[in-house]
């Protein structure tokens, strides 16, 4: 499974609409900030990245493709094993 396709599982677990990757999850109201806070602890374990804190930026985590990009990002930087 890659990158993408793990994200979408993880958020599809969590809401219930069927998102397109570019669907805002939080502009749509579909998740708070509290799933958040859950979404970037996902994104640390799952993909071994760490987010700092200039990293907490809600264009990084709203939606499928900007979470994917942010992780791709970071591991091309060298931040995963």
């Amino acid at each position: 499974m890659d990158v993408r396709d793990r994200i979408r599982s993880y958020i599809g677990a969590n809401v219930t609409q069927i998102l397109d990757d570019d669907d805002d999850i939080f502009e749509l109201g579909l998740v708070d900030s509290l799933f958040g806070l859950q979404l970037v602890s996902f994104v640390e374990q799952e993909f071994r990245v760490e987010v700092d804190g200039d990293d907490l930026d809600i264009d990084n985590f709203c939606s499928i493709a900007a979470i994917d990009r942010f992780i791709i990002g970071k591991m091309g930087a060298g931040s995963a094993p």
